[in-house]
């Protein structure tokens, strides 16, 4: 977890017969995206391949949480995995709809 006086994140992992699930909570941004992404070396670095990061509790994400999100599916997917996101609501769901990561990296397929 990284916290300082104004920015928390939380990154709890599940690992499911067929998927690694990643729970965020906070906010995804600058100071936090690190954290986020060592996360998700962990993942692949154990040999599971297919994540599902769940975004339900996070309440902002900027462009380095974007960054982190391509980043895993670069990395997922060349493993022969892949990388999904779900849960996202209010001001986290239109930053992923505007930059198109919605549909990209969608829970739906």
């Amino acid at each position: 977890m990284i916290e300082d006086a104004s920015v928390t994140l939380t990154v709890s992992r599940v690992d499911r017969p067929d998927v690694v699930v990643l729970r965020l909570a906070g906010e995804l941004d600058l100071s936090t995206a690190p954290h986020l992404s060592e996360r998700i070396d962990e993942v692949i670095g154990d040999g599971l391949t297919r994540l599902v990061i769940d975004l339900h509790e996070v309440t902002f994400c900027d462009s380095t949480g974007m960054s982190a999100f391509i980043r895993g599916h670069h990395l997922s997917s060349a493993a022969g995995g892949s990388l999904r996101l779900t849960g996202a609501r209010g001001v986290v769901a239109r930053v992923l709809k505007i930059s198109g990561l919605d549909t990209l990296l969608s829970d739906d397929t």
